[in-house]
C-alpha cells in the first residue's frame, strides 16, 4: 500500500547550502532501497517534506526525522493512502521557495511567506503541487 506523508518542521540550526546538501546526500543513498521519492521544499527556517511510498518504509523514514537533531517542532500535515506517486520521478525533488512568486504563496496563506504551521495540509499540499507544475523544483536527486 502506497502512502504520502507531508510534514514540517523548523532547522534547528540556520539552513545552509551545506545542510541542504547534507540532507539530499542521505536520500540519495537510503531512499531507493526503502523505495521512497519525494519533495524538499525550504525557506528561512521552516522544513517542508513529502515522503511517498509503502506505509513501513514511510514511517520508519518519519520516525527517524523526528529523532534527527537537525529539525525541531516536527508536525504532521497530511498522511494519507495514494492510489499513485506525485513525486515519483526522484528520490528526492529540491524546492527553494525563494523562486518562487509572491503570488503563489499568497495564494495559499495569509502572507506571502512560507508558514505550513498556520494553515490547512491541503493547503501546503496544493503549493507543493503547483510548485511541481510551474517547474520552481531546482534539483532533481534521482
Amino acid at each position: 500500500m502506497l502512502v504520502r506523508c507531508l510534514y514540517a518542521s523548523r532547522a534547528a540550526s540556520s539552513i545552509g547550502e551545506a545542510l541542504i546538501e547534507e540532507i539530499l546526500g542521505q536520500c540519495r543513498r537510503n531512499n531507493p532501497s526503502r523505495g521512497i521519492t519525494g519533495l524538499l521544499c525550504y525557506a528561512g527556517d521552516v522544513f517542508i517534506q513529502v515522503l511517498e511510498g509503502g506505509r513501513d518504509g514511510v514511517c520508519d523514514l518519519f520516525n527517524t526525522i523526528v529523532r534527527d537533531e537537525r529539525h525541531s517542532g516536527v508536525r504532521i500535515l497530511l498522511f494519507e493512502e495514494i492510489a499513485a506517486r506525485r513525486f515519483s520521478d526522484w528520490t528526492m525533488g529540491r524546492a527553494e521557495i525563494g523562486k518562487a512568486n509572491r503570488a503563489m504563496l499568497l495564494k495559499y496563506s495569509e502572507k506571502p511567506v512560507l508558514d505550513p504551521f498556520s494553515g490547512p495540509g491541503s493547503a501546503t499540499m496544493a503549493l507543493l503541487n503547483e510548485l511541481l507544475e510551474s517547474g520552481v523544483i531546482t534539483s532533481r536527486c534521482r
